[in-house]
């Protein structure tokens, strides 16, 4: 049986990282996404940053492996509540145009695979991959390194989604704006929708 105390102490401290990220989101969005947008602008069309990851049941897939097809990439972790907006739309559009050739996956930074597969496969019935960037490396590979708010390279990039074309280049990119969340995804559909036959 759990001691109650450490299972209190448990959801304070998740509670106090998830406020603590909150604000320091709200504000350094506000601060720094003008900014941020025109970095992220520089990167259109720009090679996407190459990479070969583990999903769940511990296949390699690579970026390579997407090539000819237009895949959606959205950089996550499970306490981010950002990323957990957004999964069940991920998996909306994922159903509504994988038939028109577009790929969706997510690649969650630093957490273990069973915590991933309860908090975010099976909570939101996802049906596209999930890969492990256990180290961070693939997420800070994204991270332009102008952008702000000053943190590492790898959380930058938590609620991002990119839009990689089938030749392998950049086509949309959003860092997390938290004045302007897109849960819906209104923008990206809208690029996918211009860039589809």
């Amino acid at each position: 049986m759990k001691n109650p105390v450490f299972a209190f102490l448990g959801r304070f401290a998740g509670l106090t990282a998830v406020c603590t990220f909150l604000l320091f989101t709200q504000y350094a969005c506000t601060e720094s996404s003008a900014n941020n947008n025109q970095l992220v602008a520089s990167y259109i069309s720009e090679a996407a940053p190459a990479f070969s990851l583990p999903d769940y049941d511990g296949n390699l897939i690579s970026l390579e492996d997407y090539r000819g097809k237009y895949l959606v990439i959205h950089i996550a972790t499970t306490w981010c509540p950002f990323c957990n907006a957004e999964a069940p739309n991920l998996e909306k559009l994922y159903q509504n145009y994988r038939d028109q050739g577009v790929e969706v996956m997510i690649i969650d930074v630093k957490e273990s695979r069973e915590l991933v597969k309860s908090s975010l496969i099976d909570r939101f019935n996802l049906s596209f991959p999930v890969l492990f960037d256990t180290d961070g490396s693939v997420a800070a590979s994204y991270a332009p390194p102008e952008v702000l708010p000053d943190l590492a390279r790898d959380e930058v990039m938590l609620a991002s989604n990119l839009l990689i074309d089938p030749e392998g280049k950049i086509r949309f990119f959003s860092l997390l704006d938290s004045q302007n969340f897109d849960a819906q995804l209104v923008d990206l559909k809208a690029v996918l929708n211009e860039l589809l036959p």
